[in-house]
């Protein structure tokens, strides 16, 4: 399966390194496979594979990981949803 792009540039995951404890819970929980182990830490990815959904910060004990839900690619695909007029420019 391709790895789903959505809107270049305009996620708003952000990933404070320092904070990071290397749990890695936040790689179970994110369904596109945005983040990556380097050495015992998490790093970002592929940042554009971002859906904003927000699991992985709401699952990040020690709150390295913050993202804002609902805007970006999110809003797009939840606007188009609501609008019926189908499609998104975000698949």
């Amino acid at each position: 399966m391709a790895e789903l792009i959505y809107l270049k540039g305009v996620s708003t995951l952000e990933l404070e390194e320092g904070l990071c404890v290397g749990c890695g819970v936040c790689l179970e929980v994110c369904p596109h496979g945005v983040l990556r182990r380097r050495e015992q830490k998490v790093v970002i990815g592929d940042r554009d594979a971002c859906m904003e959904c927000g699991a992985c910060a709401r699952n990040c004990a020690a709150g390295a990981l913050r993202v804002q839900t609902g805007v970006g690619c999110a809003s797009a695909v939840i606007g188009s949803a609501l609008s019926r007029r189908g499609g998104t420019a975000c698949c």
